[in-house]
């Protein structure tokens, strides 16, 4: 017999049927219906500080389960803030539900008090988004949007409720199928691409794997660890891969790109084949695509069909789940165990000699000094404490490129940062999503002394839920990134780029209470990591990193990606007249 309750229960009921157990979020009058019923419910509700975090934080809940995380704002403002995580969570592939309030359905289109177009503000940075006009929709639209932001490529879906469906009396009716004409999803890939894969992969002589934070979404590590040492190639992780394949793993060489390493790049300029797994071939990877992997055949594995061919044209196209392609491929491989022509094993030795050698005589620079930390031992002493088992979140900017570039990560799920749209702030509230799904884990929130100020009232949200999450800051005292550019390529006009007041952190964690500490000498930085890692609560880490510091190889705009500034400019000089 169907059970008599309000919009409100109904859709906690929902979440509590698709297994969520903490949302995060901030109300407002349209949602205190929502809230009234939440009052007696066992889904656990973290209150945030800004309802931008709220999405931030539901991402790094995701991120570092592969659950679908959830958070809720109210109408108006209280939506329009979320925009910028579900634009976030949208260009990362991040599956989140978003429940926002709108005024009552009568008013709607009247300017009524804290009205917004949410559902059209939203309709270009979800996957999909719904207004429930009517309570009888309620229940079918919460597990649809479940379902549509987990299935396929993962993505963020927006529910915008208007009071009076929060409000309204029905029976309420468990859903037990979806049901989607117009919403497809290719899982298996093409058999017969399938099999052209595998015989480009037997010819190549100089073949390399290009990983993705596909390859996170879907689970499919194991399946990318054994395909790379059944055909023994060498392979390039992204930015939201790293840790899909394990820093450790004889055949990983590095994050590629405009930050990537040398051999990463050079490997990709110069390989015959291209295995592409649940990538989507970003500008931040290829540089000019004219200049982009020449030689290359390319073998292109996605389960979103958009993303085949928009930016690079594959040689064997297979739209599918990465995961279940490549479990395919790979048995496949094994059983026609077909060994190299002795040109070809020839071949193959040659282009890993020439991978190791770009490996060896180009590594990532670690520079030390006696006076100053340099940002490059701050991320030796993090990878030295985690031991490739920490999660780090960050935000974005020099602190970020340097983290990937020098923390290893043994496993997926370890490494969350803001990657497409690169929004600084993502850092703290992404660990507070991560560290309240995974108490068992050490989590540093690597951050800018920019980003932390975007972020500082969440320091509040993560005293009151007793998060012991280690707070890094790298401060330099500017906008890293931006200053990088500025000084490389508009002539040193360093404009809008200092912050020249940053509070001081001891009587800023004092003030919210925990602990709180400044260093900016080489000798203080590995006994205060290791103090912050001991102490039981949170921790907030002030250390002041040589101010001028760039992050290479760099890959100036425009250029090709074999085309690197593997170091600051040097001094010309100029011969005595």
């Amino acid at each position: 017999m169907a059970t008599l309750m309000s919009g409100a229960r109904m859709l906690l009921e929902c979440l509590a049927r698709e297994g969520v157990d903490c949302m995060f979020g901030y109300p407002g009058g349209v949602t205190l219906p929502f809230y009234d019923a939440l009052y007696e419910h066992h889904i656990r509700h973290i209150l945030v500080r800004h309802e931008e975090n709220a999405a931030f934080a539901a991402e790094g809940y995701a991120r570092s389960t592969g659950k679908v995380g959830v958070c809720c704002a109210t109408s108006g403002p209280g939506a329009t803030n979320l925009t910028t995580g579900l634009v976030n969570a949208m260009m990362d592939s991040i599956p989140i539900v978003a429940i926002t309030g709108q005024v009552t359905s009568k008013l709607i289109g009247s300017d009524a008090f804290q009205e917004a177009d949410t559902f059209g503000i939203t309709r270009s940075c979800t996957k999909h988004n719904y207004l429930v006009k009517r309570l009888e929709d309620l229940v079918q639209t919460i597990h649809e949007a479940f379902y549509i932001a987990s299935t396929g490529r993962p993505g963020p879906v927006l529910v915008d409720v208007p009071k009076d469906v929060f409000q309204g009396q029905g029976h309420y009716q468990p859903v037990t199928t979806i049901h989607l004409p117009g919403y497809k999803v290719f899982t298996e890939g093409h058999t017969g691409q399938i099999r052209r894969a595998a015989q480009l992969i037997e010819k190549s002589s100089r073949p390399l794997v290009y990983a993705g934070g596909g390859i996170v979404s879907a689970n499919a590590s194991a399946e990318l660890r054994e395909f790379v040492e059944l055909t023994d190639s060498p392979a390039v992780v992204t930015l939201m891969g790293l840790g899909s394949l394990s820093s450790e793993h004889p055949n990983f060489i590095s994050m590629p790109g405009m930050h990537g390493s040398y051999a990463a790049n050079m490997a990709l300029t110069e390989c015959d084949l291209i295995v592409a797994l649940g990538v989507r071939f970003d500008d931040r990877v290829t540089g000019r695509l004219a200049a982009f992997a020449p030689h290359a055949k390319v073998i292109h594995v996605d389960i979103d069909p958009a993303e085949i061919g928009k930016n690079r044209a594959p040689d064997v196209p297979i739209v599918g789940d990465v995961k279940r392609v490549l479990g395919r491929l790979n048995t496949l491989l094994a059983e026609r165990g077909r060994k190299p022509t002795e040109d070809v094993a020839a071949e193959r030795q040659a282009w890993w000699r020439q991978v190791r050698a770009w490996k060896r005589e180009h590594p990532f620079d670690v520079p030390t000094s006696e006076t100053e930390i340099k940002p490059q031992q701050l991320m030796r002493e993090i990878d030295r404490l985690s031991g490739g088992q920490a999660i780090v979140t960050s935000d974005v900017g020099q602190h970020q490129m340097w983290a990937a570039q020098l923390i290893r990560f043994a496993e997926p799920r370890l490494w969350i940062n803001s990657g497409g749209l690169g929004s600084m702030g993502f850092g703290l509230p992404s660990a507070i999503g991560a560290q309240t799904a995974r108490p068992d884990k050490l989590v540093f929130s690597l951050v800018g002394d920019g980003g932390f100020q975007m972020a500082i009232p969440e320091l509040s949200t993560m005293v009151s839920q007793g998060l012991p999450i280690k707070i890094v800051i790298m401060n330099n005292g500017h906008l890293g990134m931006v200053r990088q550019w500025q000084t490389l390529f508009f002539n040193h006009r360093l404009s809008a780029v200092e912050l020249d007041s940053f509070p001081d952190v001891e009587k800023l964690a004092a003030a919210y209470g925990f602990k709180g500490r400044t260093i900016d000498k080489p000798w203080e930085l590995a006994p205060a990591l290791e103090e912050a890692v001991r102490e039981p609560g949170p921790y907030l880490l002030n250390v002041k990193v040589t101010p001028f510091e760039s992050v290479y190889p760099m890959v100036p705009a425009g250029a090709g990606i074999s085309e690197m500034v593997l170091g600051p400019p040097q001094p010309v000089e100029v011969p005595a007249q």
